[in-house]
């Protein structure tokens, strides 16, 4: 392994040693407190453009596994670890962290303190930054000064599907309950697995694809998903939310829930670190229950702007207040900070698939 450096925006500089390829990279440098996962975070979509770091300290014990894909590839513009586990255990195992990411080209560097690391990021918020085997300090500093800002680029379009498809589960035991149009803004796999396991056939949309498009496939439902980046960027899909909302019953995931905000006449502002991890507690306000999500997130909805337009907060992040939940008190729909699908994390609101799916039942009826 080489020697290799990670530089943040403010100069803070971290020495280590490499993981994976060899080069240098520059991203948003974020930071998960999930303890298990690192496949399914790695190869999310929302990650894109960031440079992931993982307060556990031991990574890769595991190996990774075919089945642990939530995307086609690995999405992170870069990785950060403190330990990097050499011998994996897993029964399923097809191979080690290191090679899966030599594999997929991504640049890594381990033996950094990461959780003095995370301190850092939460007091500062978190920044532009870079990792390199071949670049000093001050070179890297220049190229984080002339890098766009991460929250300037759309890399929704990066990682959208090109053209429609149909999610290859299908529904469970070949029988269809219902059709369900999915707005693929980075799209997990286990949001179209979920929906298949309660017996839908999911059709999966590109980020641009006009309401009327979607409107002409007659689905029951359509789910708006989660992605990456800043959803102020985002006004195509935004139009096609808007040319969907009072026509068919929706449910929106993370940015989808950003974008739904926005529909309604919120504004979304950039929260200081965002909210990444499998341990965040969200109060639902009409029942008082509290739930143990994994979230996402670098992004929230401003509540005040929902006033007048039919649509109220659910429920709320337990940590800091902000937005977890929407739902209008009128229209069949509502939508969630969070992420019900999991992987990683809690399975604690698994059954807000279900809650959609009945929501379009009694609509039809």
């Amino acid at each position: 392994m080489k020697k290799a450096i990670l530089v943040l925006g403010d100069g803070t500089t971290y020495e280590g040693m490499s993981i994976g390829a060899e080069g240098t990279t520059l991203g948003e440098a974020v930071f998960s407190t999930c303890m298990t996962g690192y496949q399914e975070m790695l190869t999310d979509p929302s990650f894109a453009g960031q440079l992931l770091t993982l307060t556990y300290p031991l990574i890769g014990n595991y190996g990774v596994a075919p089945q642990d894909f939530e995307s086609k590839k690995v999405q992170v513009a870069g990785f950060i670890i403190k330990e990097l586990c050499e011998v994996p255990s897993n029964w399923r195992v097809a191979g080690t962290l290191q090679h899966f990411l030599e594999g997929h080209g991504v640049l890594g560097i381990q033996g950094i303190d990461t959780r003095a690391l995370t301190k850092h990021l939460r007091t500062r918020g978190v920044m532009m930054g870079a990792i390199s085997t071949e670049l000093n300090r001050d070179q890297l500093l220049k190229k984080i000064t002339d890098t766009p800002n991460y929250g300037s680029i759309d890399f929704v379009k990066l990682v959208s599907a090109d053209k429609p498809y149909v999610w290859k589960g299908g529904a469970r035991g070949g029988k269809c309950r219902f059709n369900i149009a999915l707005i693929d803004l980075g799209v997990k796999y286990n949001i179209m697995r979920s929906a298949a396991s309660l017996g839908c056939k999911v059709t999966v949309y590109p980020c641009d694809t006009p309401a009327e498009d979607i409107l002409r496939a007659n689905p029951d439902g359509v789910v708006v998903s989660p992605g990456p980046g800043d959803p102020n960027v985002l006004d195509y899909a935004l139009d096609t939310v808007k040319g969907l909302i009072g026509k068919k019953p929706i449910m929106g995931i993370c940015l989808g829930h950003q974008l739904l905000g926005r529909a309604f006449g919120s504004k979304v502002f950039k929260l200081k670190f965002g909210h990444r991890g499998g341990n965040q507690p969200v109060k639902d306000l009409i029942n008082g229950r509290v739930y143990i999500t994994s979230q996402n997130h670098g992004y929230a909805v401003d509540p005040d702007g929902l006033k007048g337009s039919g649509a109220a907060v659910s429920q709320i992040n337990l940590n800091d207040n902000t937005v977890e939940g929407l739902v209008h008190t009128e229209l069949p729909i509502f939508s969630i900070q969070y992420h019900p699908e999991a992987s990683p994390g809690p399975m604690d609101s698994r059954f807000l698939f279900s809650k959609f799916f009945e929501m379009i039942e009694a609509r039809s009826k």
